[in-house]
C-alpha cells in the first residue's frame, strides 16, 4: 500500500467535495475564480468534480498496486 495513493485520494476527494457542495469559500479561492472566469460557476464546479474524481482514482489505483509512481 502506498501512502501517496491515500494523499490523492484525500485531495480528490477534497476537490470534488468542493464542487458538488458548492463551498463559497472554495469557489472564491483565486484559482477557483479563474474557472469560474472563464467557464461560468456551474461550469467550474463540473470541471472540479471531475478532475477531483480522476485524482481520487487515480490516488486508489496507486494505493492498490496497479500504478506505480516514479519508478522507471
Amino acid at each position: 500500500m502506498n501512502p501517496i495513493g491515500l494523499l490523492f485520494i484525500a485531495v480528490g476527494a477534497f476537490a470534488a467535495c468542493g464542487g458538488i457542495f458548492n463551498w463559497e469559500w472554495y469557489m472564491n479561492s483565486r484559482r477557483a475564480r479563474f474557472f469560474s472566469a472563464i467557464l461560468s460557476r456551474t461550469g467550474a464546479r463540473i470541471f472540479y468534480v471531475i478532475v477531483g474524481t480522476g485524482i481520487a482514482v487515480l490516488g486508489a489505483m496507486v494505493t492498490g498496486g496497479l500504478v506505480e509512481l516514479g519508478k522507471k
